[in-house]
């Protein structure tokens, strides 16, 4: 009897569906054009970096260790000026592709508190968002 229970990656269909999620999450933070600013111009490195490293904590794919190595993401969020205000509307567009792409129980409860506390963990700056800078 097998009693291995299915990760994340593969609960919610694999590499497809966090290509998905990241385009859609994308979509969504450039049409918001206060979290926009938080963002640099060219948003395709960002993406890249993104769907790898969601593929690799979830249990997919070691590309991104293999490309980047230790993921260190307070240190790599700490030249953007990132509030509470900011931290909220990432967060609702995160929960907001989640759910357009479809993600199901138990993986969709998994994912939003993930980057609920991940997205507080990046704060770093009081006062509102705007610009990319602290």
């Amino acid at each position: 009897m097998d009693n291995t229970q299915p990760n994340v990656f593969d609960m919610v269909g694999g590499e497809p569906t966090f290509r998905k999620l990241v385009d859609v999450f994308y979509a969504k933070v450039e049409a918001d054009p206060d979290l926009r600013l938080l963002f640099p111009d060219d948003l395709e490195p960002g993406k890249h970096w993104q769907y790898l490293f969601l593929m690799q904590y979830w249990g997919g794919p070691g590309q991104y260790a293999a490309e980047r190595g230790h993921p260190r993401l307070r240190m790599r969020h700490a030249p953007f000026a990132i509030d509470a205000r900011a931290r909220d509307a990432w967060v609702r567009h995160m929960h907001a592709a989640i759910d357009e792409v479809g993600i199901m129980e138990p993986a969709r409860s998994m994912m939003r508190d993930y980057f609920d506390r991940g997205a507080t963990f990046m704060i770093n700056h009081n006062g509102s968002a705007g610009g990319n800078q602290p």
